[in-house]
């Protein structure tokens, strides 16, 4: 069954953010990336990579805000 959560605007707006960033790393982007593609698409889910990207990235003290919200809204929308 497919999560019917969305990305919000903010968390989508600090995914662009962390996309846009030239200092993120490979594992930040692939969550942002997951949680801007949900943004108003309430039938996906983040992938297991993805979902392990998101965690890696809110684990990492080194992690922007942006990332974290970023990171928090894909992992928000992982089926369980």
């Amino acid at each position: 069954m497919p999560t019917s959560k969305v990305t919000s605007e903010s968390a989508a707006s600090n995914a662009s953010k962390t996309l846009k960033s030239r200092d993120t790393a490979a594992k930040s982007k692939s969550a942002a990336g997951s949680a801007l593609a949900q943004a108003k698409s309430p039938g996906k889910e983040t992938s297991t990579k993805a979902a392990t990207a998101a965690s890696k990235a809110l684990a990492d003290g080194r992690s922007a805000k942006a990332t974290k919200s970023a990171a928090g809204s894909a992992l928000a929308q992982r089926r369980k």
